[in-house]
């Protein structure tokens, strides 16, 4: 069984906007979600600044009963869901539950949950520990609750790999469709880490950004020489995919078409890329063979590049192990540079960049890129996006722990 994937829904909490088309016209207009750190008392953290969710009101999706009951990684999760069913005139009462899933990528869980409830323990004793604690804050909760709320009884799950989390969801997802053990699956990834553990925690790793806390907009600056370190962020981007006969007996609209995923692992270091990227450049031709397509064919990729100094040296040369030659002719940017990196939910919101692309003709920007480092030499689309004629959209996410993910999209052709 090999069938054809398609995706019919798009959802995005993020720091540009609470939905696709807020995300998608930032980045068109090169605009950085990235502030000064406001949940927190910043003064005592390292990094200073951060890509905040703002003015999200759960109850604009879901109900404030159940609302309570989630953590704020949870609660993105379901909103983007909630969005992406809006987007393809899905009613879930229309549809065989049996055959619907939910497949997610988170990288942490519920760290607020963790904070409050360790306070509460240590404050005033073991009996007055909140009784949610532990359902809120396990990662698998997002898929749960996502799956309790449309009444989905098909595959349901977390993958947690790290920043890699959410396209190897949607890579699991694609496969779920592929070889028949689902006709719909709500897939994509969510994070809600901007917390005093999330920032202390990353910042004893040396990962954040900071030297740029007086001017938050410029932290963020994948494959520039000053570049000092990833700028966290949260919120989650989600897909609707639809096996292709499901989907046209609908009459759904059709956004783009799923066609190949390639996971590989370093197997190297904890925190750090393998020097030469050829994990990375692995996942790359694996997924081009899934897909069936020549590096040729690619027009754009949407690059991890996170900003850190030992990615994007490496992941440029991963490209240029992969595509040979055409490396030097594809565009290459990295929305971080606009949105922050979201950890487990930047591959489902970068997913979703590739489709608008796709949709839009539109690539978007590397913005805050002055100077590129002399190891990062392709054509990156500096400060301002163009207007392009976009078929095939390749998305790279690279984890923690050494973990590669890759996805290819590409425009829908019956």
């Amino acid at each position: 069984m090999n069938r054809r994937v398609v995706i019919t829904g798009l959802g995005a909490i993020t720091p540009l906007g609470n939905s696709v088309d807020a995300l998608w016209e930032g980045l068109k207009a090169g605009k950085s979600g990235i502030g000064p750190l406001e949940k927190l008392e910043k003064s005592q953290f390292s990094s200073q600044v951060a890509g905040e969710i703002k003015n999200f009101d759960p109850t604009d999706f879901i109900d404030k009963k159940d609302a309570r009951k989630m953590a704020l990684f949870t609660q993105y999760a379901l909103a983007g869901a909630v969005q992406a069913m809006r987007q393809a005139s899905l009613d879930p009462d229309d549809l065989d539950p049996q055959r619907c899933g939910v497949i997610l990528g988170n990288g942490i869980g519920g760290f607020e949950v963790i904070e409050e409830s360790h306070r509460i323990l240590f404050d005033k004793g073991p009996s007055r520990v909140p009784p949610m604690t532990i359902p809120k804050l396990i990662s698998n909760e997002g898929a749960g609750q996502v799956a309790i709320h449309f009444g989905f009884h098909g595959p349901s799950y977390i993958l947690t790999t790290a920043c890699a989390s959410a396209t190897d969801a949607i890579g699991n997802a694609f496969r779920a469709i592929k070889y028949g053990q689902a006709d719909l699956v709500v897939s994509g990834g969510m994070e809600g880490c901007i917390t005093g553990l999330g920032i202390a925690g990353f910042s004893a790793l040396k990962a954040l950004s900071t030297n740029f806390n007086d001017r938050p907009e410029k932290a963020s600056r994948p494959f520039d020489k000053d570049r000092d370190g990833f700028v966290i962020a949260e919120g989650s981007g989600i897909l609707l995919l639809e096996e292709l006969g499901h989907a046209k007996k609908r009459g759904a609209h059709i956004l783009a078409e799923l066609v190949g995923y390639g996971a590989t692992c370093d197997a190297y270091h904890l925190t750090a890329p393998d020097p030469d990227g050829a994990g990375a450049s692995r996942a790359m031709k694996d997924a081009l063979t899934e897909a069936r397509m020549k590096p040729e064919e690619i027009d754009y990729i949407n690059a991890h590049g996170t900003s850190t100094p030992t990615n994007d040296p490496i992941e440029t040369k991963a490209i240029k192990t992969a595509f040979g030659e055409h490396a030097y002719r594809l565009k290459v940017s990295s929305t971080k540079s606009m949105t922050g990196h979201m950890i487990g939910a930047g591959g489902g919101v970068e997913a979703i960049v590739g489709v608008m692309a796709i949709q839009d003709g539109f690539i978007p920007p590397t913005i805050n890129l002055d100077e590129p480092d002399e190891s990062c030499d392709l054509d990156y689309v500096p400060h301002r996006g163009l207007k392009a004629k976009v078929k095939a959209v390749m998305s790279n996410s690279l984890g923690f722990g050494g973990h590669n993910a890759v996805i290819i999209v590409k425009e829908y052709q019956a």
